[in-house]
């Protein structure tokens, strides 16, 4: 059914609030969460929303059969119509973005990133899950019974406060040991989330490749949990200068940094004789090569940068791309 899959990362460029809603918490309003896990994600809803508003705004041209049409014209053949006059599902599958990688305050190094056994396990699953078993032996993924409380193995190690045996991410000291399959995964990480055709983003790339910690799954859910951003924000009543009536609450953010992923799947579109300009185009296509043409027209219109989230005119939710 689906003959195309990619994974997708999502690099926050900006805190992201990817809103839940009003709860009656301490937070007025928090971020997207799954459920039994309290890990933070962004749904896939949300995603789709979000990517359809980019292409919608892309002057980006690719090639069907002798023509040439914007990206922004193909909008519904790719993501489904936007109305009631038609209904037909979109040609390609996005999942929830699920966490990944989580900056941390570190004594040294400025931060750090962390992840647990159990997030790369169920990354792997997903990889799994999408056909994408290349990228399980390239990451090093079927290695990780071990890895809780590693740092990567083999690499200058700048974390700690005595040596590689001590890291203190915010106001605690773990106990950690340099591990090959750590090193491993943080360098292919690196190579794929700051990819080198990109010069601006080399101290990043050397950042990750050293300074990934390996946390057990406790005490990740603990940072993801309870060390996010909250900002209070507050509305001023112009006539007396001060907090106007019922406009103080606080909001929450996944903070700068925080690389999530998504699985994304391509399948034939479903429009075969609704599209009156594609229907030369699509007569010479089994469903093998339009999944194909579905897939680089998405990555061809993806814009480097997408917005997410609420709050985008104060500079919030801008999320780097990059599929591999």
């Amino acid at each position: 059914m689906f003959s195309e899959k990619r994974v997708m990362f999502l690099v926050a460029e900006t805190p992201v609030h990817a809103g839940s809603g009003n709860e009656l918490g301490i937070v007025d309003l928090p971020i997207q969460r799954e459920r039994y896990t309290d890990f933070p994600k962004i749904e896939g809803s949300s995603l789709k929303g979000s990517l359809r508003e980019a292409f919608s705004c892309s002057e980006v041209e690719i090639d069907v059969g002798q023509k040439k049409f914007p990206v922004k014209s193909l909008v519904n053949e790719i993501f489904g119509p936007d109305g009631e006059e038609e209904t037909y599902a979109g040609s390609f599958v996005i999942t929830d973005a699920r966490i990944l990688l989580f900056p941390v305050k570190s004594l040294k190094g400025v931060f750090a990133w962390i992840t647990s056994p159990m997030v790369l396990k169920r990354f792997a699953r997903d990889l799994s899950m999408a056909g994408l078993d290349n990228l399980l032996n390239e990451f090093g993924l079927l290695e990780t019974e071990n890895l809780a409380n590693t740092v990567p193995g083999g690499s200058e190690v700048t974390l700690g406060q005595g040596g590689s045996s001590d890291v203190i991410l915010e106001e605690f000291t773990f106990k950690v040991s340099e591990n090959k399959n750590t090193n491993q995964l943080a360098k292919k990480l690196a190579e794929k989330i700051f990819p080198e055709d990109n010069a601006s983003l080399a101290l990043w790339r050397d950042k990750l490749a050293k300074n990934l910690v390996v946390l057990a799954d406790d005490h990740f859910k603990g940072f993801v949990k309870f060390h996010t951003e909250v900002i209070t924000r507050t509305k001023i009543d112009p006539q007396t200068g001060t907090v106007a009536t019922g406009a103080l609450w606080t909001e929450e953010y996944l903070p700068q940094d925080s690389v999530l992923y998504s699985i994304l799947m391509f399948t034939q579109p479903r429009f075969m004789e609704k599209s009156k300009k594609l229907n030369d185009f699509i007569s010479e296509k089994n469903p093998v090569e339009l999944s194909k043409w579905v897939a680089d027209v998405f990555l061809k219109g993806l814009p480097k940068v997408i917005q997410v989230g609420g709050n985008q005119t104060i500079g919030k939710g801008f999320v780097r791309t990059v599929v591999i």
